[in-house]
C-alpha cells in the first residue's frame, strides 16, 4: 500500500502538461508511464554553452553567438542545404539546415535583424558554421541555459521537451521522511533524497553526471537498499513457510553407493547444507552454484533421493528437451537402481507415454519427474511434490518456477526449491540476483575431469587449425566450431555460421551439423541430438550450445572471433569440452592481428588461456567491466537498475544488503519511525510490481 504522500509521483505521465495522445507513447517508451519514472530518468550527457565570436570560436564546443543576419542562400537543387550567412563584426557565422522550409527560416532570421544563435561549432574553409542552430531573440538571452542536461530522445520527442517534463515531475516530488541511518548519512555526507534528485537534474559540469557524485551515490544506495529489502522480505517469508521434513534414507544410501565416483569436499559440503535446510521444516530456497563440470547434478540427485526416501516426490526441470533427456538418461538408471521410480516429461511425448507418466506421478508410483516446461502444465498432477529442482535457473522466469512449486500439496506445506547455475558470478552480484536465496558453491571438479588445453591464435592461422581438426576427427574425435553470427551482415565482417559450415564441409569433406538460434527449436535440437549421439563429427553453432549440452566424446572447441565474446561466455563455451577422460583442447581465434587486438580483449583471452577456474574468471570479468554499462548484466537476468551500477557500486551494494538485514532483524514489521520511512522507500521503488528483471 502506497503512502498518500507518494500519490503525485504515481500519477500517469498523461497528467503532465504537454503530454497528449501523440507524445504519451513516446514518453512511455523513453522513461515509463508514471511521473516517478520521469523523476528517475537520469541525464545521459551535458551541453555546455559558451559565449563566442567568429574569431575565438572553438571547434567541437557549443557556442552562443550574437549575430546580424546578412543573407539567405536558397539551394538550387533538391537535397542541398539551406544556408544563412550571419556576421558578428569579427567574421562570418554560417547557419546550415538540411531540410526544412526556406520561407520559415527566412521569417525566423530576417535580413538585417540581430539574433542569438547557439550550436556546435564546426569549421569549413576556416569559417564558423553551425548545423541546425537554436535561434533566440535578443530579449530571450535569459532562456539560454549555459549548462543543459541531455535526456534520451526519439523521433517526435526531443531531449529539450523531455527535460521540461522532468522539471514538472521534479516540482511534484515531495519532501519525504529520511529512511537512511543518520550515522551513515553523516559518514557519507550525502544530501537528502529530494536534494539529490534536484542535483541530478541540474548538473553544472561533466563531473555532476558521474555515478560517483554524492547525489548519484545517494540515489544508487536508495535503490540498492530498496531492492535488498525486497529480497530480504522474500527470504523471511520463505523461512516462515512450513515445508515437509525431508531426511536421507535407504534410497539416498543406495544412490550414493552407486555413484561411479566419490563426492568432492565441496559436493559433500553442499549436500550437508541442503540436507540441513530440507530437515528444518521451513521452506528451502537455495542456489547451487558451480562451474562447468563441478558435479551439481549429483548433488541434486541425492536431494531428490532424500525426498523419495521420506515418502515425497521431486521434480527436476531443465530448459531444453535435449538437456532433460540427458539428465534422464544419466540419473534415471541410478535412481531406479536405488528404488526410486523416475519418469521423463517433455512436450514431445506420445499421448500414450504421456498418459502413463502422468498417472504414475498422480498416484505417487513415480517419485521423481525429469522434464522441461511440460512439468508445470495444468494436466500434470503430483501426489506429494516436496522438492523442485531448477537447472540453468536463469533460463526460467520467476513465474515458471512458482508454477512448478504450486504443484505441491498445501496440506504438507510449501515445496522446497533448489536452483542450479553453471555460471559462476562474484559474490557481490550474487547479492543482486539471488539475494533471497542461500548459496552453496562447488569450487572443485570431480576426479577424472581432464584439463582443457587452451590456445590463442590469430584468425590468419585458420587453415592450420582446420588441418589439425581433420586429423583429430579422423582419429575419432568430435568438435564444436563456434561462430558469432548466423548470416553475413553488411555491418560486420564476422564469419557467419552458415557460411563457415559450408566452407568446412568443402575443405574437410565430412558431414557438418549446423545449429543456431534462428532455426526452429525442434530442428535445432534434432541436430544437437545427432551430435550428442555421435552421428555428426563436427557441429558448427552459435552460442546456443553455451549451456545444456553434454557430449563427453567432444574434445575440441574452436571459437572464431573469440575477441568479440565476453569472458564468462567464452568460459561457458569452453566448458562444453573436457567432460570426459580424453585430452581436450580449445582454440580461441582472434581477428585483426596483435596490433588490432584491444587491451581488454587481449586480457580476456590471456585469462582464458591461463586458468579454468570459473570463479577466478568471473572475478576478472567483473574487474574488466569496470564502470561500464551493465546492460549485459541486465540481459543475463540482473535487475534493471535506474541509478545503481552493480559493478561500480559494489561496495554500496554490500552495505545495502547489511543494512536491509539489520533493519528487518530489529524491526521485522517496520513499525518504528525509521521503519515507516523505509516503507515509503519500498513503495517508491515498488520492486515487486514494476521493476523488469528484479526477480
Amino acid at each position: 500500500m502506497r503512502p498518500q504522500i507518494l500519490f503525485p509521483l504515481f500519477a500517469e505521465v498523461s497528467t503532465l502538461k504537454g503530454v497528449g495522445p501523440k507524445v504519451l507513447p513516446l514518453v512511455q517508451k523513453l522513461a515509463g508511464g508514471l511521473v516517478r519514472d520521469l523523476l528517475f530518468l537520469s541525464p545521459s550527457g551535458l551541453i555546455v554553452r559558451r559565449p563566442m565570436t567568429a574569431t575565438n570560436a572553438v571547434e567541437g564546443q557549443v557556442g552562443i553567438f550574437e549575430v546580424s543576419i546578412d543573407r539567405l542562400i536558397v539551394p538550387g537543387k533538391p537535397g542541398a542545404p539551406i544556408k544563412v550567412r550571419a556576421t558578428d563584426d569579427t567574421g562570418f557565422v554560417h547557419l546550415i539546415w538540411f531540410g526544412g522550409s526556406a520561407q520559415h527560416i527566412d521569417r525566423l532570421l530576417p535580413k538585417g535583424q540581430r539574433r542569438l544563435v547557439s550550436g556546435k561549432v564546426e569549421r569549413f574553409n576556416n569559417e564558423v558554421q553551425i548545423v541546425h542552430p537554436d535561434v533566440y531573440g535578443l530579449d530571450q538571452a535569459d532562456e539560454i541555459a549555459a549548462v543543459e542536461p541531455v535526456y534520451p530522445a526519439t523521433q517526435g520527442l526531443t531531449s529539450r521537451v523531455l527535460r521540461k517534463l522532468v522539471q514538472q515531475a521534479l516540482a511534484l516530488a515531495p519532501d519525504l521522511p529520511e529512511w537512511q541511518d543518520e550515522a551513515w548519512l553523516a559518514k557519507t555526507r550525502w544530501p537528502g533524497w529530494r536534494a539529490a534528485l534536484a542535483a541530478l537534474h541540474a548538473p553544472n559540469s561533466e563531473m555532476d553526471i558521474s555515478p560517483d557524485t554524492p547525489a548519484r551515490q545517494r540515489l544508487a544506495y536508495d535503490e540498492l537498499f530498496a531492492h535488498q529489502l525486497a529480497l530480504a522480505r522474500r527470504r523471511r517469508a520463505r523461512q516462515i513457510t512450513p515445508a515437509p521434513v525431508i531426511q536421507p534414507g535407504e534410497a539416498s544410501r543406495l544412490l550414493l553407493e552407486g555413484l561411479p565416483f566419490h563426492l568432492t569436499g565441496a559436493q559433500q559440503q553442499a549436500v550437508a547444507e541442503i540436507r540441513r535446510d530440507l530437515a528444518s521444516g521451513e521452506q528451502m530456497g537455495r542456489l547451487l552454484q558451480g562451474d562447468v563440470g563441478s558435479g551439481k547434478t549429483a548433488v541434486a540427485a541425492l536431494a531428490m533421493a532424500d525426498a523419495a526416501a521420506s515418502g515425497f516426490q521431486a521434480a527436476l526441470m531443465a530448459p531444453t528437451e535435449i538437456l532433460a533427456r540427458q539428465h534422464f538418461q544419466r540419473l534415471g538408471p541410478m535412481l531406479e537402481a536405488a528404488g526410486v521410480a523416475t519418469v521423463l516429461l517433455t512436450g514431445r511425448d506420445t499421448p500414450g507415454e504421456r498418459r502413463a507418466r502422468l498417472s504414475a506421478l498422480a498416484s505417487g508410483e513415480a517419485a521423481v519427474a525429469i522434464g522441461t516446461h511440460a512439468l508445470f502444465q495444468d494436466a500434470v498432477r503430483f501426489d506429494r511434490l516436496a522438492l523442485a529442482v531448477i537447472d540453468e535457473q536463469h533460463r526460467f522466469g520467476v513465474n515458471e518456477r512458482q508454477r512448478l512449486q504450486a504443484k505441491g500439496d498445501p496440506r504438507t506445506g510449501g515445496v522446497h526449491l533448489l536452483t542450479m547455475s553453471a555460471t559462476p558470478i562474484p559474490r557481490t552480484l550474487e547479492l543482486t540476483q539471488y539475494g533471497e536465496l542461500e548459496v552453496s558453491r562447488l569450487t572443485e571438479k570431480p576426479p577424472g575431469r581432464t584439463p582443457v588445453a587452451t590456445a590463442v591464435l590469430p584468425l590468419a592461422r585458420i587453415g592450420e587449425v582446420a588441418k589439425r581438426l581433420r586429423a583429430a576427427i579422423d582419429a575419432g574425435a568430435q568438435a564444436y566450431w563456434i561462430c558469432p553470427l548466423v548470416a553475413e551482415s553488411e555491418a560486420s565482417d564476422l564469419a557467419a555460421a552458415e557460411a563457415r559450415a559450408a566452407d568446412l564441409r568443402r575443405i574437410l569433406k565430412i558431414e557438418v551439423g549446423l545449429a543456431h538460434g534462428q532455426m526452429p527449436g525442434a530442428e535445432r535440437e534434432a541436430v544437437m541430438a545427432d551430435f550428442a549421439d555421435g552421428r555428426l563429427p563436427l557441429l558448427v553453432a552459435t552460442t546456443v550450445v553455451e549451456v545444456g549440452v553434454d557430449v563427453p566424446n567432444a574434445t575440441i572447441m574452436v571459437i572464431e572471433h573469440a575477441d568479440r565474446f565476453g569472458l564468462a561466455q567464452l568460459h561457458q563455451l569452453r566448458g562444453r569440452v573436457g567432460r570426459g577422460a580424453k585430452t581436450s583442447a580449445c582454440i580461441l581465434l582472434y581477428g585483426g592481428g596483435d596490433e588490432g587486438l584491444g587491451e581488454t580483449a587481449r586480457t580476456r583471452l590471456e585469462t582464458l588461456r591461463r586458468t579454468e577456474d570459473g570463479f577466478e574468471i568471473a572475478e576478472e570479468d567483473f574487474r574488466l567491466r569496470g564502470g561500464g554499462d551493465p546492460l549485459g548484466l541486465r540481459q543475463s537476468g540482473f535487475p534493471a537498475y535506474r541509478f545503481a551500477d552493480p559493478i561500480r557500486h559494489r561496495s554500496l551494494m554490500l552495505a545495502a544488503a547489511d543494512d536491509a538485514r539489520l533493519v528487518l532483524g530489529r524491526d521485522p514489521d517496520l513499525t518504528s519511525s525509521r521503519g515507516e520511512a523505509v516503507r515509503t522507500l519500498e513503495a517508491l521503488f515498488d520492486w515487486r510490481n514494476d521493476r523488469p528483471g528484479a526477480d
